[in-house]
């Protein structure tokens, strides 16, 4: 019988800002730790294979999709998922944008897309239309068409 399905490991890593240790099945990914261990149910589980961005996290600071990512292997690390950019305010602007300009409608990308674009405009503050566009690429929205979503970060920017 293959027992790996039972391994657990032990993980010490810093969620939202506050220090965690978990027990953890070693073959469990983050996207399904987060929601069904930890109660965040922010990040969606979309396609499983990391190509929609419906479960975008933040580890140590860089965006990662929690689905093709292990739970194990964020020990020692640092994440943030959108209840925590939400709690502490850094992503506010961003969602009054994507109010404001109706970026959102069913809300299953919009988690991800507000990851994606806090990313964007942590690293550039006033991107073009363009590297909007390029930076969500990787994000699927079956509602918007996107445009809203573009007009959305450009507002928080300040850019429209």
């Amino acid at each position: 019988m293959d027992n790996t399905m039972t391994d657990v490991a032990d993980i010490d890593f810093t969620l939202n800002g506050k220090s965690e240790t978990r027990s953890v099945p070693v073959r469990r990914n983050l996207v399904d730790f987060l929601r069904q261990d930890m109660g965040l149910t922010g990040a969606h589980v979309g396609c499983e294979s990391g190509v929609c961005g419906a479960c975008n996290v933040r580890v140590d600071g860089v965006v990662v999709r929690g689905c093709l990512m292990l739970a194990v292997q964020v020990d020692g690390a640092t994440v943030d998922t959108i209840e925590g950019l939400s709690e502490s305010g850094e992503i506010a602007v961003l969602q009054r944008a994507f109010v404001a300009k109706n970026a959102l409608q069913c809300g299953f990308c919009t988690p991800g897309m507000l990851m994606t674009g806090a990313e964007l405009l942590r690293q550039n503050s006033c991107p073009s239309r363009l590297e909007i566009r390029d930076a969500i690429s990787g994000n699927y929205c079956r509602c918007t068409g996107y445009q809203a979503i573009v007009d959305a970060i450009e507002h928080a920017a300040g850019g429209a």
